[in-house]
């Protein structure tokens, strides 16, 4: 243990000597493994805080809500053409659902809001995600208010003008003072803000801190949200411990029925579930790993071919002393793990410098955008497991030719 331990003390001397003594040409082949892992480990560490970021957004969401409507969240074999036929999902579908359809513990009418203006006496924000939606989604959606309340059932049938709004609108639209009971102006009309969501703080460009929420029976007043208006949707959250097949199969048929579809005509609906929706999402994220490594390979594959270039050079430059270490008995293998050594040490100096730089615009980034980016452990070690694996298949041909040299050519040669 005491020869193995020497012997990488000697490897890491050497290894330093030669960041010394030829500071570009090792720069230049640092260079490589450190962009490479760099690139590998930024892409997981991005595509990880993006993945991250919608499944909490997702978290308060029961995996079987369903929402049902003309459009499809995933991938279809329905043409476009046909889709683009189907009726939309109206209030009247929301109602029928409601009272025809057992075993749902909420259920919410919404129409796929637009971009609003919201106007507090001097102060105007503008492109507010405004969603008009029933008061169900504050149990569909697990909302949690800060302050003031959510609207209950009675103001949003009845489409009271009042408002809910998220974190980061209600600061935008007032600061420090406290909005409840405030009035405001949007959709040209005067509405009372009631309630302010907790902050979520994802960062996405949907989050609940960016939103505002009105009763969807408000808008219906004056846009169109049927036919030929404004899209809809009815979002269903099954009762827990359902047999989620037989309730989805439940749900078609009454709805259907009441579409007046004949059994040999197809849906001109969509049920999307969440749990699809979370599956589609893996898909991509999945694709985007793969994207990212077959990208980052060609780094690391120059990276590779750069730290098996300076260890040539090091054999090259240090026959003479090669010569004299094995004609004083220095075994194969004792030359073999001296360059093994020398090149994992380079290696994994490049990938921690490569892992360094992730982790500095990590941080950066997390305070200027407001979106936490994730280097979790395991992307770590595996920057620093694969910085270890490109230094041995690197060097193992430069150790291996080191080796095998014969003592006397060795000595001959370096002279």
């Amino acid at each position: 243990m005491l020869v193995y331990l020497r012997l990488f003390k000697e490897s890491f001397s050497f290894a330093i000597n030669a960041l010394r003594n030829n500071k570009l040409r090792t720069f230049l082949s640092l260079l490589g493994i450190t962009i490479g892992i760099f690139s590998i480990i930024a892409v997981l560490a991005a595509v990880d805080s993006l993945d991250k970021s919608i499944k909490d957004q997702l978290s308060g969401l029961d995996k079987n809500t369903m929402y049902l409507t003309k459009y499809s969240f995933g991938p279809t074999e329905v043409p476009r053409w046909q889709r683009e036929n189907f009726p939309q999902a109206e209030h009247d579908d929301y109602q029928f659902i409601e009272r025809n359809v057992p075993d749902i513990a909420a259920i919410a009418y919404v129409i796929f809001g637009s971009s609003e203006n919201i106007k507090y006496e001097g102060t105007t924000v503008t492109g507010v995600d405004i969603t008009p939606i029933s008061d169900g989604i504050y149990e569909i959606e697990n909302l949690k208010i800060a302050e003031g309340r959510f609207y209950t059932e009675a103001e949003s049938n009845s489409g009271s003008n009042v408002m809910v709004v998220g974190s980061a609108t209600a600061e935008n639209l007032f600061g420090t003072v406290n909005p409840i009971g405030k009035t405001v102006r949007a959709y040209g009309r005067k509405m009372t803000v009631i309630g302010v969501l907790k902050k979520v703080g994802t960062g996405l460009g949907d989050s609940p801190d960016e939103k505002a929420y009105v009763p969807a029976n408000f808008v219906r007043q004056f846009k169109n949200g049927g036919a030929d208006g404004l899209p809809g949707a009815v979002i269903i959250k099954p009762e827990k411990g359902v047999d989620i097949g037989a309730f989805e199969s439940v749900l078609k048929q009454k709805y259907r029925a009441y579409r007046g579809l004949k059994a040999d005509e197809p849906d001109n609906f969509f049920i999307n579930k969440i749990s699809g929706f979370t599956a589609f999402i893996d898909g991509i994220i999945a694709t985007l790993n793969m994207i990212g490594w077959i990208i980052s390979g060609f780094s690391l594959l120059v990276g590779g071919f750069g730290i098996a270039n300076i260890m040539f050079v090091s054999v090259r430059e240090r026959t003479n002393l090669i010569g004299i270490q094995k004609s004083l008995g220095a075994k194969n293998k004792f030359i073999m793990f001296q360059f093994l050594f020398e090149a994992v040490i380079l290696s994994v100096l490049g990938g921690l410098i490569g892992i360094i730089l992730v982790w500095l615009i990590s941080f950066i980034a997390t305070a200027a955008l407001d979106f936490e980016f994730v280097l979790s452990f395991y992307n770590i070690f595996l920057g620093f497991s694969l910085s270890t694996f490109i230094g041995l298949i690197s060097g193992v041909i430069p150790a291996l030719t080191a080796s095998r040299l014969d003592p006397v050519e060795a000595i001959r040669t370096g002279m």
